[in-house]
């Protein structure tokens, strides 16, 4: 391919396959500056996600495809990143200081998706974003023990909104926050639903990239909420290989897809098992179970997470693994999987309304 004009080479930078999240570059990033002079390109490349810890890896791939391939030669390319907020549910307005609510959910207990939603949380963080967590679990909230905020209360400066507690980086808040540890929650339907909303629409968030919902297992009341109150860019499905797991996580994406908010994909947690004595590696709880849910429903496999001791022993400090070993192998599983996530949503619609002005109609006088 020889590329002479500005065009042309746009056209070849949007092609470019980007390794690390499997997607074409121009359907993850735009470009805000390009020229070719003298047969080099340069260019200023708008990454749509955050992955700092990528970036060198994606600009020598995107240099050595120049070179081997537009019959150009690289100049100046510089990554910038900048996540936009997308479109959400019909007739919702986004949340104050948050971009975009990503929520996390399983449709079945078990399967490890709090600890999933704290490190991918924390992994969007150190990959660059801005982010909080809202535990939705109203029933059984965990966040606060995997965050390490136990005891903290929230603080209010004008008796009717909260500011979020704060931790390894993270803006959090949570029913756990709310009440005593040992205090069940004894709360018909209605009770529940109300309280989610009051803890998503009345914490001050500040300058949210993504709000990280972690969700309790089910597609009763809170799901339902969420769909029909809560500005919602897009889900992730939480499932270990085995039937019985994905079985739920069928129905949960089903559910999301329903209600019209875009699935953005799988994330199939404990899929082997590395004994830390012999090094061996077992598929414990099967294998195959999230391939299927993916072929079947068309939606991307954004992670492969281990069953590994020290996840659950680090969560259960308050220091998840991606605070407690940030340069472990089971860091990157997560880093990756936070890559996949946001070039996911990055894929999806941008909500413009933001650039049209308000229309006031006032009376003739």
């Amino acid at each position: 391919m020889t590329v002479s004009t500005n065009l042309e080479a746009s056209k070849f930078l949007d092609s470019i396959d980007l390794s690390v999240v499997g997607r074409p570059l121009g359907k993850v990033a735009k470009l805000r500056d390009l020229s070719v002079d003298g047969g080099v390109l340069s260019a200023t490349i708008e990454l749509g996600f955050p992955c700092d810890s990528a970036h060198s890896a994606i600009h020598e791939e995107i240099s050595a495809a120049v070179s081997a391939k537009s019959g150009l030669q690289p100049g100046e390319i510089k990554l910038t990143t900048r996540v936009m907020r997308h479109a959400v549910q019909r007739n919702l307005k986004p949340i104050a200081g948050v971009r975009n609510v990503i929520a996390v959910a399983s449709g079945k207990g078990g399967v490890g998706k709090s600890t999933v939603s704290a490190n991918l949380a924390l992994a969007l963080a150190a990959e660059g974003a801005s982010v909080g967590v809202l535990d939705a679990d109203i029933y059984g909230p965990s966040q606060p023990q995997m965050l390490g905020t136990v005891g903290q209360v929230p603080d209010t400066k004008d008796g009717k909104t909260m500011l979020p507690l704060r931790s390894h980086g993270l803006q959090i808040m949570s029913m756990g926050a709310l009440i005593d540890a040992d205090e069940p929650m004894i709360w018909r339907g209605p009770m529940v639903t109300s309280a989610l909303s009051q803890l998503a629409t009345q914490t001050n968030w500040e300058d949210l990239d993504y709000l990280i919902v972690d969700m309790p297992p089910g597609t009763g009341d809170i799901q339902l909420t969420l769909s029909q109150q809560i500005p919602v860019a897009g889900s992730v499905i939480v499932t270990t290989p085995q039937n019985i797991a994905t079985l739920d996580a069928r129905k949960g994406l089903a559910m999301f897809r329903k209600v019209a908010i875009p699935v953005l994909g799988v994330i199939e947690n404990m899929a082997t098992h590395i004994c830390s004595n012999c090094g061996h590696e077992d598929a414990i709880f099967g294998a195959g179970g999230a391939d299927k849910i993916v072929g079947d429903f068309d939606v991307p496999l954004l992670g492969r997470l281990p069953l590994d001791g020290r996840i659950r022993e680090q969560a259960d400090s308050g220091r998840p693994t991606m605070v407690a070993e940030p340069d472990s192998a089971i860091a990157q599983a997560y880093r990756q999987a936070a890559w996949n996530v946001g070039a996911a949503l990055a894929a999806e619609r941008v909500d413009h309304s933001a650039k049209f002005a308000s229309i006031v109609v006032e009376s003739a006088k």
